[in-house]
């Protein structure tokens, strides 16, 4: 296995930092993703001690916010956390698209307008050698295949995050569609669903994850795959035990 195995901080919205990183180690994982305000999280040099201390590695910082009407204050916000990013030795910034257009379809338009601000941060990272990429998921700007496929030929410099659930809710086979993307694809993220709400990995019956894992493997992908958390009641530290043990029944 060459690929590295992360955990998402999505549902830690104020979190002891200490505490829980010091959980994913203990329960076998290499590295989290920051979905933090940098309010809460502080520098981007004690957010790294913190990290390298719990021995597991920033895989990602992500964006907030964001829209396509140009606004200058929130492409500053998503440029600092680009620099956050950097300072902590993050692997990629990852962001996703704009809200979905109230009562319309995007437009090509639309899309070329998140293809452009997408090249525009890969363009701003690029002085620190920093991968951007996008997270494509539902009820956003690109929300089919199809439209998918048109950002993907817009979008020139940025690069491609697949979450393997939203490529299945748009049925779009995941292990195709990382063979299909694997020139530009440098993130990937791993979730179930089942009952309007996201589960445990295995317990929705979504996809098959290790069909999907196999494609990373067959072409050749080293870089970062993480857990989303579910939604479920369950402590964090149980949610990280059940994901993690689930990968290592798939071998990973």
């Amino acid at each position: 296995m060459k690929f590295k195995l992360g955990f998402s901080g999505l549902r830690w919205t104020t979190p002891d930092l200490d505490e829980i990183l010091g959980q994913l180690k203990e329960t076998g994982w290499d590295g989290w993703e920051i979905r933090q305000s940098l309010d809460w999280l502080g520098s981007a040099s004690r957010v790294k001690a913190i990290s390298d201390r719990a021995g597991v590695a920033v895989a990602v910082v992500t964006g907030i916010g964001i829209s396509l009407d140009g606004d200058h204050e929130m492409k500053e916000r998503n440029k600092r956390r680009i620099d956050f990013a950097a300072d902590v030795e993050a692997d990629t910034f990852m962001f996703m698209g704009a809200g979905r257009p109230y009562g319309r379809a995007s437009t090509p338009d639309d899309i070329r307008a998140l293809a452009d601000l997408s090249d525009e941060f890969a363009d701003y990272a690029s002085q620190y050698d920093l991968d951007v990429c996008y997270h494509i998921h539902t009820s956003t700007t690109v929300d089919s295949r199809e439209e998918w496929e048109l950002l993907m030929r817009l979008m020139k410099r940025s690069k491609l995050c697949i979450d393997v659930s939203h490529s299945a809710f748009w049925h779009y086979d995941p292990a195709q569609s990382i063979r299909d993307f694997r020139d530009r694809l440098v993130y990937v993220h791993l979730q179930d669903y089942k009952d309007y709400r996201f589960v445990e990995l295995g317990d929705g019956g979504l996809l098959d994850f290790g069909a999907a894992m196999k494609a990373l493997e067959e072409i050749g992908y080293d870089r970062w795959v993480t857990v989303c958390p579910s939604q479920t009641d369950l402590p964090d530290i149980e949610k990280m035990r059940r994901e993690r043990a689930y990968l290592r029944k798939l071998g990973y």
